[in-house]
């Protein structure tokens, strides 16, 4: 395999590399957004309410994690179960779509866990090369 910092020119890219009706636009990228992957963890569990799921996830104001939950219902990512109890009760669980999204958390924890230091210090050495 060749390093592409050896040197050598690289082929310059495809202006059509990407196919214009490829899917990727449609793709659900709120799942690196900051609440998407904590929610999805705190409904790994099982089904949770609203006044559950916001303990852990007391920084994100009630505004965003229901904009945060109705984006997830809409991509079919969780479903939201209302009750006619009084006083009323709604539950927010993942669909098997939504679960799908767990191994992909857990990678990324993996991968965080271990190149997380190297990737603060790069940052700090560019804020201190910056200033």
């Amino acid at each position: 395999m060749t390093d592409p910092t050896d040197g050598a020119r690289l082929a310059p890219l495809d202006p059509d590399m990407f196919h214009p009706v490829c899917p990727s636009s449609e793709m659900p990228f709120r799942v690196g957004d900051k609440w998407t992957g904590m929610v999805i963890r705190c409904l790994e569990g099982g089904p949770r309410r609203f006044t559950e799921l916001r303990v852990p996830l007391r920084a994100v104001t009630p505004k965003v994690l229901s904009e945060t939950l109705r984006a997830m219902e809409r991509d079919g990512l969780l479903t939201r179960t209302p009750y006619d109890e009084n006083p009323p009760r709604v539950e927010y669980a993942l669909t098997p779509l939504g679960r799908t999204l767990v191994p992909l958390l857990d990678a990324a924890r993996t991968w965080s866990d271990t190149h997380l230091p190297h990737l603060l210090a790069a940052r700090r050495a560019h804020e201190r090369n910056a200033s």
